[in-house]
This record gives C-alpha cells, sequence and structure tokens, in this order.
C-alpha cells in the first residue's frame, strides 16, 4: 500500500542542477527532490509553489519527496478552438492561390519547396519549445517563432499550434503571430505576381 500523501512547500531550486528541497506542513525538516521524482510536470517548479508528495528515503536513510505532483486542479472542459479550426483552412486555401499563380505566372520551382522546408522547421522548433516547457528547460524565443513564420514557416507553425495545442491561447502571441502570416501573404503578392507592378502604377511611377 503507498503511503499516504502529504503536502510542502519548494523553498530551494536549482534548474541547473535539477533539485531543490521541500519543507513538509508536518515537520519542519527539508526533503530532497529531483526533476525525476515530479510527475505530470508541465512547467519548471517554482520557489515557494505548494506539493502534494509520498514520503520516502534515499540510499543513506534520509527522507526525500517521491511522485511529487502540483494540487490537482477542478477538472473543467475545455472549450474547442473554434478560430484556430478555421484558421487551418488557410494552410489550403494559401495552397490553391499558389498554384492559381503558377499556372498564371510561373512561379519558381524552388519556392514551393522553401515554404515546405520552413514549414517542417517551424513545426520541429515548436514541438521542441512544448517539451522544454513541460520539462522547465530553456524555452524557444517567440521572436524566432515570429522570424521562422514570416519567411514563410507559418503554415507549418499554424498546425503545430492547432495539433500540439501549443502558444493557441496567448492573445499576445496570436496577434504578432497573425501579423507575421498576413505580412508574408503580402511579400509574396508583391513579388510573385503582378500586384507589384499595378502598386507601382498606381503611384505614377510607370511600368516597372
Amino acid at each position: 500500500m503507498a503511503a499516504p500523501r502529504e503536502t510542502a512547500t519548494l523553498i530551494q531550486w536549482d534548474d541547473a542542477k535539477g533539485c531543490g528541497f521541500l519543507r513538509g506542513d508536518s515537520e519542519p525538516s527539508r526533503l530532497f527532490v529531483r526533476l525525476h521524482d515530479f510527475e505530470l510536470l508541465t512547467e519548471r517548479p517554482r520557489q515557494g509553489e505548494r506539493f502534494s508528495f509520498e514520503p520516502g528515503v534515499d540510499g543513506q536513510g534520509r527522507r526525500r519527496a517521491l511522485r511529487v505532483r502540483r494540487p490537482r486542479a477542478p477538472i473543467s472542459v475545455r472549450p474547442r478552438n473554434s478560430a484556430g479550426t478555421a484558421g487551418l483552412l488557410l494552410i489550403p486555401g494559401f495552397a490553391a492561390v499558389y498554384l492559381v499563380c503558377h499556372l498564371l505566372w510561373g512561379l519558381p520551382p524552388a519556392l514551393w519547396g522553401g515554404y515546405m522546408a520552413l514549414s517542417l522547421a517551424s513545426f520541429i522548433v515548436y514541438a521542441g519549445d512544448k517539451r522544454a516547457a513541460r520539462l522547465g528547460q530553456w524555452r524557444v524565443k517567440e521572436s524566432t517563432l515570429h522570424g521562422l513564420a514570416l519567411a514563410g514557416g507559418w503554415p507549418g507553425a499554424l498546425l503545430a499550434q492547432s495539433v500540439l495545442r501549443h502558444k493557441s491561447s496567448k492573445a499576445v502571441f496570436r496577434r504578432r503571430f497573425w501579423l507575421t502570416v498576413w505580412g508574408n501573404c503580402f511579400a509574396f503578392a508583391l513579388i510573385f505576381t503582378p500586384l507589384r507592378s499595378l502598386l507601382w502604377a498606381a503611384l505614377g511611377f510607370g511600368p516597372i
């Protein structure tokens, strides 16, 4: 039979070593805890945070914390992100527009490969950042994620946000992300379609 769970406060934590100390509520002595002793950890432990644990002992007979968990939050049904699902329709929509542009104006063969490669890179980076968040490790800068999207990796980023549920609920990040999407689409139209010539003529500069 498992030992009764106790509660404690994290009083010290070292990210570099991946370990720290808890102070139990039932007695003042410190309990050693390692990163791998935590269960269902989605972000790094923070000093002052409350946890529950099962008491145990190490090889030298000293008390330590095992199967450490954050307090269980009330179960709630997470609403489906309909905006994110609808946003995925932009990927086949862009592919259709790309095909039409290619048939009309003969786009460079390497351009589609560039979009595919950057999208794959974006998905991999998102997956790595989600894993880092879960393990409490160093995170990818948001500017890097936005840079990949602006360069042409936004389809992969959009897919990662929906499939991995990562960066899909942070409003500020989402606003900036959509700016990179529309920025890339505008740059695509400006460089690879007659839009540039039309804008140039509308400004009264004559044909390019």
